[in-house]
């Protein structure tokens, strides 16, 4: 079998086709041959069939015997880029393999991390992207990368000295006083002391946290909902506690986004060089809206709402924000990056987190979700021209 790519395989996951088939037939090629691809490969299966320790140890593997891969092949004129990535899951970095899916760039990945310097010899390239998503096992890495990059006579899109302030704690400082635009301040806090808010709301106080119930909370490090609650009171926390096991936590005020029919709308935005994208609109009578695909796949009238949102939304939800959406991108810095929000009732844009790593892809059903891919092809593109743009401005005289 051939080496095979993320979008592929996620396409065939998410429209619920077996692939663990493809474990079984690369399991037999490593037996046989162990060669680096395979076992990325590997990893790649254990990772989209959740047997996240397996696929640690075959990406540990593979980065044993080489350190730079190959994504996707292209003409000779192609525009080539190199993607910088560092070890992890599929939140780790930036998935831009299904952005740039069918693209017509030559692209490599180098892996730095841990135990992975900046190589000495890297491929030829006429871009360099840093994909390593926000986290605070990757500040490292990323302040390493700065320092690498800060003289690079090759262009480099989301400069790694700005990648970690989209923590969500960072977040709050970096955007709260943008017009337009709310957004919960997130602390960080032990298990001790989120122990001791259980008490009740002298604690809260006492902790001289601008906290109030309802609060929600998550662990450190999880992303898509895992691990997150909502705390309407103290004995609810104690509930909490005693189910996960976390050490580290964030939390911050509960805001109340439902609209005047009681349904949560949650909207996932990316900015591509500035412009602000819709990747999707999900629609649910959850608080905890992570992209309710069981909901929007039962009523027809809110995939007709999403379609509506993204063929106006220009129009629409991009000139009500308009001044939120350019201080958000001023603030960040970044070529390239995400953020889920809402709109309060008072009209505001409600940013619940940013990131350079979300997720965004055209594997959705089109049977199901025909306007999706329309749109998502409208985002690729824009990815694509803007490193056209790039690779231009650094030919021109």
């Amino acid at each position: 079998m051939n080496s095979f790519g993320l979008s592929p395989l996620l396409r065939q996951s998410l429209q619920g086709q077996d692939i663990t088939h493809y474990r079984t037939e690369l399991l037999q090629k490593a037996a046989q041959h162990p060669d680096a691809q395979t076992l990325l490969d590997l990893a790649l299966i254990m990772q989209l069939t959740f047997e996240n320790e397996q696929a640690e140890a075959f990406l540990t593997a593979a980065l044993g015997l080489q350190q730079t891969f190959n994504l996707a092949h292209a003409g000779q004129d192609a525009l080539r880029l190199l993607v910088v990535k560092t070890p992890g899951d599929l939140t780790a970095n930036t998935p831009i393999e299904c952005i740039l899916e069918n693209a017509p760039v030559h692209m490599d990945v180098v892996y730095v991390g841990p135990g992975l310097a900046w190589p000495t010899v890297l491929p030829p390239h006429d871009l360099i992207f840093v994909a390593v998503g926000e986290a605070d096992t990757h500040t490292p890495v990323l302040a390493e990368l700065a320092r690498v990059l800060a003289h690079s006579v090759t262009p480099v899109l989301n400069r790694p000295q700005y990648i970690p302030q989209l923590s969500r704690s960072a977040a709050f400082e970096l955007l709260h006083a943008v017009p337009g635009l709310q957004m919960a301040q997130t602390y960080r806090l032990e298990r001790a002391a989120l122990e001791r808010l259980g008490t009740g709301q002298d604690a809260l106080e006492a902790l001289g946290l601008n906290l109030v119930y309802p609060f929600i909370v998550r662990p450190l490090g999880l992303h898509g909902g895992i691990g997150l609650c909502r705390i309407d009171q103290p004995q609810d926390l104690a509930a909490y506690l005693a189910e996960v096991g976390a050490e580290l936590f964030f939390v911050a005020n509960f805001i109340n986004y439902a609209s005047s029919d009681q349904l949560y709308r949650k909207y996932r935005v990316v900015l591509v060089g500035g412009k602000a994208y819709l990747a999707h609109m999900g629609i649910s009578s959850h608080w905890m809206v992570h992209y309710p695909y069981r909901e929007m796949k039962e009523f027809a009238s809110r995939r007709a709402e999403e379609a509506h949102a993204m063929l106006h939304f220009d129009q629409e939800f991009g000139q009500r924000h308009a001044a939120a959406l350019d201080g958000i991108y001023n603030a960040v810095k970044l070529d390239y990056f995400g953020f889920d929000c809402a709109e309060t009732t008072q009209g505001e844009l409600l940013v619940f987190e940013l990131s350079n790593a979300l997720i965004i892809h055209a594997c959705d059903d089109g049977a199901v979700f025909p306007y999706k891919n329309p749109q998502m092809h409208k985002i690729f593109s824009a990815f694509y021209t803007m490193l056209q743009n790039r690779v231009g401005a650094q030919a021109a005289p």
